[in-house]
């Protein structure tokens, strides 16, 4: 095992001072602690840029200020401690990846090893980043919040965004028939060409119960067996509307809201509906669960299964116009920042 070094290093870092908008981050000059026992410091390649980051920076999510944003990450380990994780192993020169970093937009960070995954031979660092995150959510979604079955009907909303053109491809490849939703032609193509049966383009439409009817009309009248959906507030009614008889709506975002409180007896109306709103960390509890994900993923890009769609790459710096992209839904695949 490669020791650890005694060193600090100073990195540049994407600083949150305060909450509110893009505008209060800066770039500061931080301390960078060596690894301790059972973590690892890693050169950082780049960074996943989310929406979890987003409220936290705003301050829907409570974290003390000032922070240094980010939480999802690839790199090249520099230092590990003097036992990285017991049966987690990692020595100098590994190259890995990890969704549970806080203050990952730098250009070292320090991590538990526990937390990162070796990236295998054929995956490029900057796309292993791309899937971490959203590679682990898909995975769960499709695999074990409502395991897909072939013959399933599943309606998945933005599907040209980060999780939703993963979405489209494991959905696709379990034999299920996939509706999709998009906000423009050019998001519509991307979801076709990704694998979906049908693509709704939202923008078209002149309100969301639209939405549902025309999912209604591709189903026969039955509607879905289970909804994928990040959106949140402006999809959730139409997602609700959406589902067929015992159907399941997943809800695992909010992209333009939190969903506000609503009467339980929708539910029973509906039909005996499911609604359940899982969250990454109650999939990926044990090592176990961590490394069967991701080496799905993982392997599954290596191979070529499954595709990974970088957006857009942004310097630390301009890290600002990166989540402004995210918010207002500007961007297609998913979007990295390079310190």
């Amino acid at each position: 095992m490669t020791p650890a070094t005694s060193a600090t290093l100073i990195s540049p870092s994407l600083v949150v001072p305060r909450h509110g908008p893009s505008a209060v981050l800066t770039i500061e000059d931080r301390e960078v602690a060596a690894p301790g026992p059972g973590q690892i410091r890693v050169e950082v390649a780049a960074v996943g840029v989310n929406f979890i980051e987003i409220y936290q920076r705003e301050g829907v999510y409570p974290v003390p200020t000032p922070f240094v944003l980010g939480a999802e990450g690839s790199g090249v380990v520099e230092s590990v401690g003097d036992s990285a994780g017991g049966s987690v192993e990692f020595a100098v020169g590994d190259r890995v990846a990890w969704a549970g970093g806080p203050g990952s937009g730098a250009a070292y960070v320090t991590l538990p090893a526990a937390n990162a995954v070796a990236v295998p031979d054929g995956v490029d660092l900057d796309v292993a980043a791309a899937c971490m995150l959203q590679g682990i959510t898909a995975h769960y979604l499709v695999n074990s919040t409502y395991a897909v079955q072939p013959g399933d009907t599943v309606l998945a909303h933005a599907v040209a965004g980060g999780v939703g053109q993963l979405l489209v491809q494991l959905v696709h490849a379990k034999g299920a028939t996939v509706i999709g939703t998009a906000g423009s032609p050019q998001k519509v193509a991307i979801g076709t060409r990704l694998g979906a049966d049908h693509v709704i383009d939202y923008s078209a439409l002149d309100d969301m119960g639209e939405l549902a009817e025309r999912v209604r009309e591709l189903t026969g009248g039955e509607g879905v067996h289970v909804v994928y959906d990040g959106v949140g507030k402006d999809t959730f009614d139409a997602s609700l509307a959406s589902l067929r008889r015992r159907g399941t709506l997943v809800l695992f975002g909010g992209a333009s809201g939190q969903v506000p409180p609503f009467d339980i007896q929708r539910l029973n109306s509906g039909g005996s509906l499911y609604l359940t709103r899982p969250t990454m960390a109650h999939y990926i509890a044990t090592r176990e669960e961590l490394e069967w994900r991701t080496s799905e993923i993982l392997g599954a890009v290596a191979s070529g299964e499954l595709s990974i769609s970088i957006g857009g790459r942004y310097p630390l710096a301009e890290a600002g116009a990166a989540y402004d992209a995210l918010a207002g839904r500007r961007s297609t695949g998913k979007l990295l920042l390079i310190p």
